[in-house]
């Protein structure tokens, strides 16, 4: 357990100092490494090595493609057509433009496949007619925050494909199908406490009625966007695309449609759109180098399948020790985002996990929704800081009407974490297997 220690310590230790998560994990993994090899030459010479190895990968390509395509993306012309949509689907409800905030929040996501580009591109065209109309800011900021993981949830998801592999390999399309249910459920729990709150006099219960005619125009036009979707599904589901080339066909799709139907994508922005996608990639890939060399020490060494058999011999109940992981998952994940966070503890979990019978599909889904309440958690949650200031309150304010709406997604988990059917009905029956 000599290297699992180091690693947990200078980890820790480098975090509390603001050091980025990356170079948390790389400087603590290399240090761990002193202790199985001879010399510090042949230290750097694994670390190197195992980073250059883990970057080989197909379906690490359909990382870069998706960042890209969601870039592309934020140019404000798809946002604002998914929102009109979004006013049509659920305009009729009480406290409609709170609600309006989820549901745009779960379509603009699912597409970019950003929680922060999706609270900044909802809340910078709602937050103006919230305030307009009357709307308590703080209640529909929360409601932008607590929704805007949705997306990552809803396929085509990058969490997903990172997921996959770290995992080992569970299959990607399997993982995309599995995510629509916990990503709507997701969203229904926001929107359950918004109107609950509505009818309770918190928020304005004026509605919005489309004529179908206004409704068809709508739809019309958001559809190109929206079609997106079923392409990349309908080509992973149907066989005509891996999830990797699903990537390269989004980025494409969406070049097309920013530049020559809704021709809000100049040559300007997308060579800045190409600039962030390579920003982030490199940040990505970063991180996944040296969480892939700390998976192989600590499987190498053996930490792994001790600190397997010192949880299980905690309990064997399934429910008992998914009950802690989610525990340790929504607490840890206050602090991380969360691809370090997938990275981290799906080498750690899943073992376990696995030994007690849990679909491979199942368990990634779980910590995925763990981890997607965690980015918009206190004191860390990157969505908090960007739908404050587009809402123009402070965190303070923000945070209070935040909580029942956590509380409610943590309902939301619960039910996907003890009904495994609501993760592995839809593949079983769309694509004949469950992971």
């Amino acid at each position: 357990m000599t290297a699992l220690w180091i690693l947990a310590i200078v980890f820790t230790a480098l975090l509390l100092f603001g050091v980025p998560v990356s170079f948390c994990i790389g400087i603590g993994t290399l240090l761990a490494l002193f202790t199985v090899t001879p010399t510090i030459d042949s230290a750097l010479i694994v670390s190197a090595q195992r980073i250059a190895s883990s970057l080989d990968s197909f379906t690490l390509v359909a990382i870069p493609l998706f960042i890209l395509a969601g870039s592309m993306m934020n140019t404000g012309g798809i946002a604002l057509r998914l929102i009109e949509l979004a006013k049509v689907l659920v305009g009729r409800l009480p406290g409609s433009l709170a609600q309006i905030s989820v549901v745009a929040n779960a379509l603009f996501g699912a597409i970019s496949g950003s929680a922060v580009a999706s609270a900044a591109a909802v809340g910078a065209t709602l937050s103006p007619l919230q305030r307009k109309a009357g709307y308590n800011m703080p209640i529909c900021a929360a409601a932008n925050v607590a929704a805007s993981p949705c997306g990552l949830l809803i396929p085509p998801s990058g969490a997903l494909i990172v997921y996959s592999l770290i995992s080992g390999g569970t299959p990607v399309d399997v993982l995309f199908v599995a995510g629509y249910v916990p990503g709507i459920l997701m969203a229904l729990s926001v929107m359950i406490w918004l109107a609950y709150i509505a009818k309770r006099g918190d928020l304005p219960n004026e509605v919005r009625r489309y004529s179908a005619q206004e409704a068809f125009v709508i739809f019309f036009r958001a559809l190109p966007a929206l079609a997106l979707i079923l392409i990349i599904m309908g080509g992973i589901i149907g066989g005509i695309f891996t999830a990797t080339e699903a990537a390269g066909v989004a980025a494409l799709y969406t070049f097309i449609l920013g530049k020559f139907i809704y021709r809000s994508l100049s040559w300007q922005t997308l060579a800045k759109s190409m600039l962030d996608a390579a920003v982030g990639t490199a940040v990505v890939m970063l991180m996944v180098g040296v969480s892939m060399t700390m998976s192989w020490l600590l499987a190498s060494t053996g930490s792994v399948q001790m600190l397997a058999d010192s949880i299980i011999g905690f309990s064997s109940n399934p429910y008992v020790l998914l009950t802690l992981f989610n525990i340790l998952l929504l607490l840890l994940g206050t602090f991380l985002d969360i691809t370090p966070g997938l990275l981290i503890f799906t080498p750690i979990f899943l073992p376990i996990a696995m030994k007690l019978g849990i679909s491979p599909v199942h368990f990634g889904i779980i910590i995925t929704f763990n981890l997607c309440i965690g980015i918009a958690t206190p004191p860390v949650g990157s969505t908090l800081f960007i739908a404050a200031r587009v809402a123009k309150v402070n965190l303070a304010e923000l945070t209070r009407p935040l909580l029942p709406m956590f509380a409610f997604e943590i309902l939301a988990l619960f039910l996907v974490t003890y009904i495994p059917a609501l993760s592995l009905w839809l593949p079983g029956l769309l694509l004949g297997k469950v992971g």
